[in-house]
């Protein structure tokens, strides 16, 4: 599958992308200065079936090799550019319970208009009541703190230089609103997007850095940067090499549009990362334009949240809107299919469970990620081809239960539970059907 795409227009002012796939690496680094089925699915003996695939290796899971500690899965709600969810949708999305999608993490902007900030409050508070986390991003400063400025020739918006320490104070401000109203932020970001910026305010990597150095210390949240469009990492370099400004940093975030396999690698945050933790905090995947219960397209996404976590070693997956037809919930408040895939991990892998090794692509089209927390094991399987794989999964002595619990989507089926698998060996195998996602569960 391609991982490039378009971001269409569905955000206000003009957020119409072109294809990464039609630009170059150099261009963005000059840039940035449910229907349940009759049935179960069997879990075969080896060689038991014609049409079924023996994998080509066991996925051999080490709980002791221990990642990243995963901190959530969401979605942003804009109630200024989309209505606001509705007490259903919350819950819907929110809940852990059937038919929900066990989100934990809401990502919400800070209008520049004041008079727009009440409009946050509601879900934001149901959210943090619920004990998921709130994270704010702001699109511009106040309008009297920004001017325009010739960017080659184009015009842009940028904050004043002389109003680095006024835009401080106006975050705090928002912070403290949200608090008086029952919300806890847990991450504040400075700018949303500051290297693409078409309709909203841009950042060079300089005015990031002197922000970060100078401003982001007073900041009465834990501080977010860059949220780069395209994990362009020329974006952060330069906040990562300056200890000051690194030491203000709390969670480097990022988005994740068009952005190929081997751009995941970061090897000056693994060198400088240490405490810090590293959220993908938007993304649509793989377009805006097609509806999302779309199969097996949307199956695509179970693929983009295994790379996110295992490639990029991200702690959280955060779609763009919550509620679209492109999204995990439809516009009537129903879980679509992208949504069924988030679920796969929303629902199971919860915060504070730790990823773990496993091995990644034990067949071809098969991707397999592996989560310890909760007194078990987590393993979630995509498979992305159109015949069966009969997959064998060694998880040493994590395995104390004799039983592995699963859970099915599939082109009919949706989060299905499966029949119950008998461990043996330390391990069990599975059917894994054709175009589908799975996840198991031993305690």
């Amino acid at each position: 599958m391609s991982h490039h795409h378009s971001r269409t227009s569905d955000h206000p002012a003009g957020d119409s992308r072109t294809s990464p796939s039609a630009l170059s690496r150099r261009v963005f680094l000059a840039a940035a200065g449910a229907i349940p089925l009759a049935g179960a699915l069997p879990v075969l003996p080896a060689g038991a079936a014609a049409g079924v695939a023996t994998a080509a290796r066991p996925v051999v899971v080490d709980v002791a090799a221990r990642r990243q500690t995963i901190q959530g899965f969401g979605g942003m709600n804009h109630p200024v550019w989309r209505p606001d969810l509705t007490p259903e949708q919350r819950e819907t999305a929110f809940g852990n319970g059937a038919d929900q999608l066990g989100f934990t993490i809401v990502r919400i902007p800070v209008p520049e208009d004041r008079a727009n900030w009440e409009k946050v409050v509601e879900t934001a508070r149901y959210v943090n009541v619920r004990g998921g986390k709130v994270i704010a991003a702001p699109w511009n400063p106040p309008a009297d703190l920004v001017e325009t400025f010739d960017r080659d020739g184009t015009p842009g918006n940028r904050l004043r230089h002389d109003a680095y320490g006024a835009y401080a104070r106006h975050l705090n401000d928002f912070i403290a609103f949200l608090r008086e109203n029952g919300v806890d932020l847990y991450a504040m970001s400075i700018q949303n997007e500051p290297d693409y910026a078409h309709g909203w305010t841009w950042w060079t990597p300089q005015e990031l850095l002197r922000f970060m150095r100078d401003h982001a210390g007073s900041i009465q949240a834990r501080v977010m940067a860059p949220e780069s469009f395209q994990y362009v990492k020329a974006t952060s370099d330069l906040i990562l090499q300056d200890p000051q400004a690194l030491a203000n940093l709390d969670i480097l975030g990022t988005h994740l549009y068009g952005i190929p396999d081997d751009w995941f690698a970061y090897p000056l945050w693994d060198q400088k990362g240490a405490g810090k933790e590293l959220w993908a905090t938007e993304i649509y995947h793989p377009n805006s334009r097609d509806d999302a219960d779309t199969w097996p397209q949307a199956l695509d996404v179970g693929e983009n949240i295994h790379r996110t976590l295992v490639d990029g070693g991200m702690q959280t997956y955060i779609w763009w809107y919550i509620c679209r037809y492109y999204g995990p919930l439809k516009e009537n408040g129903v879980i679509s299919k992208r949504g069924w895939n988030m679920a796969h991990w929303s629902k199971f892998v919860r915060p504070g469970y730790v990823r773990v090794d496993a091995t990644a692509q034990p067949a071809d089209g098969v991707f397999t990620s592996a989560f310890v927390g909760g007194g078990g094991v987590v393993v979630v399987a995509v498979n992305k081809g159109t015949t069966a794989v009969e997959q064998r999964f060694d998880l040493g002595g994590a395995a104390r239960s004799n039983v592995a619990s699963s859970w099915l989507t599939d082109a009919t089926r949706n989060l299905q539970v499966q029949p119950a698998i008998r461990t043996r060996g330390g391990g069990f195998t599975a059917a894994l059907p054709p175009e589908s996602v799975t996840t198991f569960k031993v305690r």
